[in-house]
């Protein structure tokens, strides 16, 4: 059996820059983090005695015996993918719900991916991980959507990716210090909208935008340098909040669905009682309101938001990485000695 714990992402700004349609014309750029709540993937490979070859347990419980009959998009191609032909029980458990601005579904193909690798004795890279998941989602589903969650998820941190014409993606560690970092940290604060949406839908609409909107998308990404520095130097760190203010200003205008009255009036709301700037994670549409607001205005946001439910957060730092590992279930054929189990856990 394999556990696998894969963290949720934050975007800071560049979202939108990592769809194809953008950046198989110029760069695509991001800079994001991954939080402290997970995703947790159980990979189970099962006996020949058992009712039904495949149980996969999601929002729903499901037994198949073909694996194109898996209702479950991202478990039926990444089962064919990894050319499993056994018997095998997969089961999520999560921290946050799906549809909710966090990039649940990225978290999970990247998990899954992770333990498919694992079970199978393999060991990849975090960067393959990434690559894979983004597959499976992009590629092989068809859905509108970009790759920067599975980069956040699989590799954790702070991070700027770089997403290009050809497809390769550059990942650079943002450095910082570790006073900087709890200063960040301690002044974002993350409220649940109880708004729900699907972020395919959205995603769909900015597409069909992007050339039109092409602009306002590179302005989107102007904004990751001045962040970094931010974030490396501890320098002025209020302005990170003034900066997620102009990208929320200018991500609001790409489509009519990232923003309503109500997500509006919560903003305005925050910002009237000490919030410097913020912004709704993903899509849009719903999910999550980040915030960044001093520790000496906190209680008044909080107060005035007191309607929604404030989820505390800090940064994961390790991505995605295996939480158990029991190799005797593993095909007989694999044999991974005490130091190849070391290098798979890390």
């Amino acid at each position: 059996m394999i556990i696998t714990r894969t963290p949720f992402r934050i975007s800071f700004a560049g979202g939108g820059t990592d769809l194809r349609e953008y950046y198989s014309e110029e760069p695509g750029r991001v800079i994001s983090t991954s939080i402290n709540k997970y995703i947790y993937v159980v990979v189970k490979r099962q006996i020949g005695i058992v009712e039904h070859k495949y149980r996969i347990n999601w929002s729903k419980v499901e037994f198949k015996d073909q694996i194109d009959d898996i209702e479950h998009p991202i478990v039926r191609e990444a089962l064919k993918m990894f050319h499993i032909d056994f018997p095998i029980e997969i089961t999520t458990f999560t921290d946050i719900p799906g549809q909710t601005g966090l990039g649940s579904s990225s978290a999970f193909a990247v998990g899954l991916v992770h333990a498919l690798h694992a079970l199978k004795g393999e060991m990849v890279t975090k960067h393959v991980l990434a690559t894979e998941a983004a597959h499976i989602e992009v590629d092989l589903l068809g859905r509108a959507m970009g790759k920067q969650d599975h980069y956040a998820s699989s590799y954790g941190n702070i991070n700027v990716f770089t997403f290009n014409p050809d497809e390769t993606v550059i990942v650079e560690p943002v450095p910082y210090r570790m006073e900087t970092k709890q200063l960040i940290e301690n002044n974002l604060l993350l409220f649940y909208l109880k708004i729900k949406r699907d972020a395919s839908e959205i995603l769909a609409l900015q597409q069909k935008e992007t050339q039109n909107k092409r602009n306002q998308l590179r302005r989107m990404q102007d904004l990751v340098d001045p962040l970094c520095e931010i974030i490396s130097n501890g320098n002025e760190t209020n302005k990170f909040g003034e900066l997620l203010n102009e990208g929320w200003r200018i991500k609001r205008d790409l489509t009519e669905q990232i923003t309503s009255d109500k997500i509006n009036d919560y903003y305005k709301l925050a910002r009237d009682n000490g919030a410097i700037g913020g912004k709704i994670l993903g899509a849009g549409g719903g999910g999550f309101l980040l915030l960044y607001v001093e520790k000496k205005d906190q209680n008044y946001v909080i107060n005035a938001l007191s309607e929604l439910y404030c989820l505390p957060i800090g940064f994961d730092t390790g991505g995605t990485r295996i939480t158990y590992y029991d190799q005797t279930l593993i095909s007989h054929s694999v044999s991974i000695n005490a130091i190849d189990l070391k290098k798979i856990i890390e």
